[in-house]
């Protein structure tokens, strides 16, 4: 059926998405101290779903918000070309986020979103583009304690794979914290019931309840995430990447890698059917073992997967569902050096693993 046809068609209507959304802004992130503070602020939409929401929102709350980019091209060519050469809106990766990274002197704070703004990137004078665990801490630590309508009880969200930094700060808010599996589907029941008040995952996807403790989403949404550091900003009276060097003095500076390595579909079956009884080490770099995972401690669910944790670091090991690869995780409180070593050992479990049902090392 022809476009204009269907335009017509009775069964068609229009409905505006960015008035209501626009209008709702300020129970879910102070736009009033935003503004007042004065926040100079860098947005690129990198092309995406939100690039017609920044208009009335600058218009409507008289923020000092710049869109640096505002194209719209279907091929993204004007996107900058990531580590491998090929384009994608990856508000997490520096060579993505290379043309606002380079504006970052320009203004207090700066972020851009994915295509389909579920995700953030947030770029500071301190920092440049910050780690996507980075930021989840600082939020997680001002949102608790500026909050002041959210229940006690309300929770922290976080995936297994994320930063223990977030366990760690959130220890010292004295919150529960509920680990679950990759997915954001694991945080909406919590989030539309209230006792999760913030959920996160480690590739930078993030929401809150609003400033009075009841559901803004049970999705990602990076418009607010990006607002939300604005406010940091403003209330702090320095940016979020600052925030993180404060944090890491309370808490120490974890080192966090991801390493994505070359499976075949049986590899990845064995790594999705792993037991704990299967890792019959001890220590892992030098350290008691304290948790073997298969299953998600804040639900019980299954993590697909393999989580192994001491008290200064952790590896988990994921199959990928979409590209013939695992994912290895892993983070350490020490220093690189230690980093490392967890990964060689991580490895040669799971080449051990490999090796005792007949599929090799890859």
């Amino acid at each position: 059926m022809p476009f204009e046809r269907a335009r017509r068609a009775a069964s068609t209507h229009l409905h505006d998405y960015i008035t209501p959304y626009v209008g709702d802004l300020p129970s879910v992130v102070d736009m009033q101290t935003i503004r007042g503070a004065g926040v100079r602020i860098g947005v690129d939409p990198l092309g995406g779903a939100g690039v017609r929401y920044w208009d009335p929102i600058v218009a409507r709350y008289g923020i000092a918000a710049t869109v640096v980019n505002n194209t719209v091209d279907p091929t993204f060519r004007f996107m900058a070309l990531d580590w491998d050469g090929k384009i994608r809106t990856d508000c997490s990766s520096p060579y993505a986020m290379a043309p606002l990274v380079a504006m970052r002197d320009r203004f207090d704070v700066a972020f851009a979103n994915d295509a389909d703004h579920d995700r953030h990137g947030i770029v500071t004078p301190t920092a440049g583009l910050m780690n996507p665990n980075h930021y989840l801490a600082v939020a997680i630590s001002y949102l608790f304690t500026h909050r002041r309508a959210w229940s006690t009880t309300a929770a922290v969200g976080k995936t297994v794979v994320s930063s223990g930094m977030i366990d760690r700060v959130t220890a010292g808010l004295a919150r529960r914290l509920i680990e679950v599996p990759v997915g954001f589907k694991w945080f909406v029941d919590g989030l539309l019931d209230g006792s999760i008040g913030f959920g996160g995952e480690e590739s930078a996807g993030a929401s809150f309840q609003r400033l009075n403790g009841t559901t803004w989403t049970t999705d990602k949404d990076g418009i607010i995430l990006g607002l939300l550091a604005a406010e940091i900003t403003a209330t702090l009276g320095h940016d979020p990447g600052a925030r993180y060097v404060e944090l890491t003095r309370e808490f120490g500076a974890p080192v966090y890698e991801r390493i994505d390595a070359s499976a075949t579909l049986e590899q990845k079956r064995l790594l999705l059917q792993l037991s704990p009884a299967q890792v019959e080490a001890k220590e892992l770099a030098g350290e008691p073992i304290r948790a073997i995972l298969t299953t998600a401690p804040g639900n019980g669910q299954s993590i697909g997967g393999l989580k192994v944790v001491t008290d200064e670091g952790w590896f988990a090991v994921r199959p990928s569902g979409t590209e013939d690869v695992y994912k290895l995780y892993a983070e350490s409180f020490r220093d690189r050096a230690h980093l490392e070593r967890i990964q060689q050992e991580a490895q040669s479990l799971i080449a051990g693993i490999f090796a005792q049902h007949g599929s090799s090392k890859v």
